[in-house]
């Protein structure tokens, strides 16, 4: 669908004034105006026929309204009002095509229509363009100044005057600046509005607050066209978003719903139509009436500028007035008998009415001034009731005591100051004024109250917070049979003394019974949920507690000294002892037991999970097979029997690599200590070896040899790091003692080969030197050899080779 085949532009208003209900709701139903709300905005374009005004839309608004064929010459195309849709404009914008003014075909003495038309464009439209050509600006029929002087002075009639953009459009725009013709213009405007009449709510009031006006300017469509597409293109953005804040329209008022659109434009039609000039009263009335209303409005006048009343009204604005009702009631009575002594002769129904008048104008003057002033009161006795009220309670005075003194006392001075600004010319009342204070009174109160009940009760709570918190978290990590016994007298104790105190804390407040027993069993309720949130809380941690005390247990001896598995050490009986101990945690964290009932998940544990030869029931049902305790209610379960199982399973698993490296420790610790080989494998070596040792002992050269031989070795040994290498493995190790094995032979030769160099006087003085050492390292046991070898590869390693020295 083309641009504008999505106008929809229809016949809303025709010749002769007839309007076409059907054909709006068709169109409102077409374009979906009913689903908009608030969010749309409607347009209108007034100014001299044959001004190109659909020429002007259709390009600004891509409508299909008729344009004027200039070939067949100038005459009346738009006939009425027509009404279309703006398309690919958002929010969805309305637009009304007037019938030109100041055409032929209507004749200079009917313009009834074109004032009606314009009538109702203003009524009903947020923007009104006014089109008009660029040389007739400064004459008085071209630019609609006549018309547009009538359709103000009706408009404030007939209507609450909304927010109406007027945006004048000056066509084939000459050399002359748009700044030197915009001035031109407001300035003709702003005469239009003062010289129109205005009813009294609206004398004074400034032509802004009605209307927006802009001013803008366009080439001529026939001689620079392009020129004008680029300038309307430009005009048509500031129709985008035209409700918003900052927009074109953005500070409308008194907006029709979207859905009563139809109805609304039918009847200021309507009443547009059915307008008629009022019936002017009789002469004697009529004198009576203008010129009493001119007496009245010339004391009105007088009181508002009154400097008395002027003084009274500013002071008003910023505290208290003491005699307030006084002094206004003096100015009412003045302006009142200076009016009945010009106005005495005149018609007596008339001065009366107009004297009525007066009086309820004056009324309405003054009202605001008296409620500021009884606003005044009612905020500076509550602020005087609230620092009276707080000075009292910090004094220790007590809660209710202090509330009965301050009510009685400032609500006594609240009626006295209000009785003190009274009218009498008015039958106002301060009931409302004072039925706000009380209620302010009440709300403070009430604020109060519950502040001073919530932070006593904050108090009281982190007392049993403090008390119970660190205390039962303790009792809970050591726990033992004595554990929950230990709480409940906690419990009892602190929950006890806190309440007596809470009690008489609240004695203050005078509170009934039963208000006082919901608060004293909240707090008790709160030091229970106090100690059972915490029992959640470590239950929730149970399995991380088990592990701490098992490890605890099994790591370290009676004297909390750590364990050092020499191999004499009964690792089945410690793994016994604190496996016993974790299920005893796990036990006491299973269940709530702030209440003194006994039950049985201690010994259902040990007998299921630790020493299930134990049971004597003929049952082959496992006791852990549920999802509750035996005489445990379900609420106070926190770890069911089939979590306690599953627990002590992840325990178990969790815990074994402990038990396993303590007996490899013990394995390990008894290797080391046993180098020995066994007793018959000595006894054997004796036997079989005793040819070869007294083969020994006849040549001692074989000895010698073989001491020479094994202090070799030794230092190969410890060269390689051997032991070292085979920790990663016997492969790895092997591999790496192939590869440094031919280097370290080879640095062991070159060594010895160094030494065979040197002078035989230094050879001799260090052999005489080192003798001795060596017949002591021979006479030695085997660790002192091994030693004096480790020390021979080290020092090997050194610029000079020296023997080995203690």
């Amino acid at each position: 669908m083309d641009k504008e085949a999505q106008s929809c532009s229809t016949h809303l208003i025709d010749g002769d004034g007839t309007f076409n209900a059907v054909g709006l709701v068709n169109f409102i139903k077409q374009v979906k105006l009913g689903e908009c709300g608030l969010s749309y905005a409607v347009v209108a374009i007034m100014g001299p026929q044959s001004s190109g005004k659909s020429t002007l839309l259709n390009h600004l608004f891509f409508t299909n309204f008729k344009e004027m064929d200039a070939y067949r010459g100038r005459s009346q195309t738009t006939k009425g009002i027509w009404i279309a849709r703006c398309a690919g404009i958002e929010p969805c914008t309305i637009v009304m095509d007037l019938e030109g003014t100041d055409g032929r075909e209507r004749g200079e003495d009917d313009t009834a229509f074109e004032k009606q038309s314009a009538l109702f464009a203003l009524a009903v439209s947020d923007i009104v363009l006014i089109n008009m050509w660029c040389h007739d600006i400064g004459r008085e029929q071209a630019a609609n100044k006549p018309l547009l002087k009538t359709v103000f002075q009706v408009m404030l009639r007939l209507f609450s005057p909304r927010k109406t953009t007027l945006m004048f459009v000056i066509r084939d725009k000459t050399r002359t600046p748009l700044e030197n013709l915009e001035p031109v213009l407001r300035e003709d405007i702003q005469k239009i509005w003062d010289s129109v009449p205005k009813p009294e709510a609206h004398k004074h009031t400034p032509l802004s607050e009605f209307f927006n006006v802009q001013v803008v300017a366009l080439s001529s469509y026939e001689e620079k066209e392009e020129q004008f597409k680029e300038q309307v293109a430009s005009l048509r953005q500031k129709f985008f978003q035209s409700i918003a804040p900052g927009g074109l329209a953005g500070d409308r008022r008194g907006v029709v719903p979207a859905s009563g659109f139809s109805f609304s434009t039918q009847q200021i039609w309507e009443v547009i139509k059915e307008n008629k000039d009022l019936d002017l009263p009789a002469h004697k009335v009529m004198v009576a009436t203008v010129r009493c209303e001119e007496i009245a409005n010339e004391k009105y006048s007088s009181f508002v500028s009154n400097e008395d009343w002027l003084e009274l009204e500013e002071v008003v604005q910023s505290h208290l007035v003491p005699c307030f009702g006084k002094k206004l009631c003096s100015l009412l009575y003045n302006c009142l008998y200076s009016y009945e002594e010009e106005a005495t002769y005149f018609e007596d129904s008339v001065r009366s009415a107009k004297r009525k008048q007066l009086e309820e104008k004056l009324l309405q003057l003054v009202q605001p001034a008296y409620q500021l002033m009884l606003e005044h009161i009612r905020s500076e006795t509550l602020n005087n009731f609230k620092k009276a009220l707080t000075d009292a309670l910090n004094g220790g005075q007590g809660f209710a005591v202090a509330v009965r003194d301050c009510t009685t006392k400032f609500i006594t001075l609240f009626d006295e100051q209000c009785q003190d600004a009274d009218v009498k010319h008015a039958n106002w009342d301060s009931v409302k004024v004072r039925a706000k204070f009380s209620s302010d009174l009440d709300s403070h109160i009430a604020e109060v109250r519950t502040t001073k009940l919530s932070e006593l009760t904050s108090l009281y709570e982190s007392k049993l917070k403090e008390a119970l918190y660190g205390p039962v978290e303790s009792l809970l990590e050591g726990a033992n049979d004595d554990t929950w016994p230990a709480i409940r007298k906690l419990f009892s104790r602190v929950t006890e003394t806190t309440v007596s105190e809470f009690s008489f804390a609240l004695s203050g407040f005078e509170l009934d019974e039963q208000e006082k027993e919901d608060m004293v069993s909240k707090l008790e309720n709160f030091a229970r949920g106090l100690v059972e949130g915490k029992t959640r809380e470590e239950a929730a941690k149970v399995l991380y507690h088990m592990k701490e005390r098992f490890t605890s247990i099994f790591n370290h001896d009676n004297d909390s000294m750590p364990r050092v598995w020499t191999g004499k050490e009964d690792i089945r009986t410690i793994t016994k002892t604190a496996r016993s101990s974790s299920l005893k945690l796990l036990s006491v964290l299973a269940a709530i037991r702030l209440d003194e009932e006994t039950d049985t998940i201690g010994d259902t544990l040990v007998l299921a999970l630790v020493d299930p030869k134990k049971n004597n029931s003929k049952s082959t049902t496992d006791p852990l097979a549920s999802s509750t305790w035996k005489e445990v209610p379900a609420t106070k379960t926190l770890i069911s029997p089939v979590q306690c199982k599953t627990l002590w399973n992840q325990f178990q698993r969790e815990t074994e690599y402990t038990i396993t490296q303590a007996i490899a420790s013990q394995e390990a610790n008894k290797r080391n200590n046993n180098w020995l080989p066994p007793p018959w494998a000595i006894a054997a070596m004796v036997i079989l070896g005793f040819n070869e040792f007294m083969t020994l002992l006849r040549n001692p050269l074989w000895l010698l040899l073989i001491f020479v031989s094994y202090l070799l070795l030794k230092a190969l040994w410890v060269q390689l790091d051997i032991s070292g290498e085979f920790r990663n493995g016997a492969l790895p190790g092997i591999l790496s003692l192939t590869t440094k094995f031919l280097p370290t032979v080879t640095n062991l030769l070159r060594k010895l080969a160094e030494e065979g160099q040197t002078p035989v006087n230094n050879n001799a003085s260090r052999n005489n030197s080192d003798f001795p050492q060596q017949s002591r390292t021979f006479q030695g046991n085997n660790s002192g050899v091994s030693s004096t070898a480790s020390s021979e590869v080290i020092m090997g390693n050194g610029m000079e080779y020296t023997s080995p020295q203690k």
